[in-house]
Order: C-alpha cells, then sequence, then structure tokens
C-alpha cells in the first residue's frame, strides 16, 4: 500500500521519524490503513498555531489564537500573566483546541485551499511567571519565550485528553471534499 507525506506547505524534506501521513482511500474508514495518532502528534508538531477556546467564570465563550509548541505529548503557550486567556483558563482547567494544518503548497497561494484541522479537548494548567523550570525546557520553548519574557510570562501546558478529531489530515484534497472520507478520530494516546 503506497503512503505519501502530508503536504504542509512545507518545502524542506521531512526528516522526523514519525510514519507518512496516509492519503486517499487509504483513510476512509471501512478499508485500508487508518491514520494514527503518531501521524497526528507528527502534524501537530509541525504546525505553530491554534485557536483555543474557553469559558470564562462568568459563563461566557471565548477563543483566542496561539503561538504554541509541543514537547512530548503536550501543547505549550507562553501568555502575560494578566491576559483573559491566563486568568480564564486557569479558573476552569478546560479548553478546546482546534489546529489548522496548511494544505495545497504553492497552490495554495492562487487557490483558496481550505486548511485540515485537528481539533480536541486538553487540561489545562496554568504555570505563574517562574514556577515552570522553563531551563529544562528552554530549547524546546526558546522560540516561544524569548530571555526577556521568561520572567514574566505565564506558561499554559495543555494535556490532550479522549480524541482526535480530524478533518483533512491525510487525504488528497479532492477528498477533502467528502466528508465520511476526511473526517477521522483518532485516540489522543
Amino acid at each position: 500500500m503506497k503512503t505519501d507525506t502530508l503536504e504542509l506547505g512545507n518545502a524542506e524534506a521531512d526528516t522526523g521519524a514519525a510514519p507518512p501521513v496516509p492519503r486517499g482511500d487509504e483513510m476512509s474508514n471501512t478499508r485500508g490503513a487508518r491514520l494514527t495518532s503518531e501521524q497526528v502528534w507528527h502534524a501537530l508538531a509541525r504546525a505553530s498555531f491554534a485557536v483555543v477556546s474557553y469559558v470564562t467564570p462568568a459563563g461566557a465563550p471565548r477563543s483566542s489564537g496561539v503561538v504554541y509548541k509541543t514537547v512530548g505529548r503536550r501543547l505549550y503557550l507562553a501568555v502575560a500573566p494578566d491576559s483573559w486567556k491566563a486568568r480564564h483558563i486557569q479558573a476552569s482547567g478546560q479548553v478546546a483546541v482546534t489546529v489548522p494544518i496548511r494544505r495545497g503548497g504553492l497552490l495554495a497561494l492562487v487557490l483558496p485551499i481550505p486548511p485540515a484541522t485537528v481539533s480536541f479537548h486538553a487540561q489545562a494548567i496554568v504555570h505563574p511567571a517562574g514556577e515552570i523550570d522553563v531551563g529544562a525546557l528552554a530549547q524546546e520553548l526558546a522560540s516561544l519565550l524569548p530571555d526577556e519574557r521568561r520572567a514574566t510570562s505565564c506558561i499554559i501546558e495543555l494535556l490532550p485528553t479522549g480524541t482526535f478529531l480530524t478533518y483533512g489530515l491525510g487525504v488528497t484534497l479532492a477528498e477533502m471534499r467528502k466528508p465520511a472520507v476526511a473526517r477521522a478520530r483518532v485516540p489522543v494516546q
């Protein structure tokens, strides 16, 4: 069975150890290979932008665009300690996350190609400024947390739970129009 890596809009060769993401009929829920949690984690690690949704203490819904970094099986964000994100996420400890995965490479510059998506629930831990040992994570979080912000930024640690809901991940652009083929549920693991 032939597999190709998913085009994420990056011309460099993929040197990661994650298995390639299946495409086409291999993604069907009734035949061929299934999308694995390793492949979803690999796609999350290559992306860096997400929309994090949460509820305020008064019960109002909010969402924020964030830049994140994966380390192991967790996502990390750096935010200002007085931000809505830090205050409201700490109050509930639960978030919903959607990560758009760019599709189409150069073709996306000419045609309106929607991104693939990975959505999931996560337990959120807000680490106050200076609480988390950034030194242990310094290399991985360097792009999120420059030296001048290390002492003043909160780190939000997201632990995905349950199931990844994906759309368009591991299928061809034409197959994204077929919901039965383009959707997948993958255990977080």
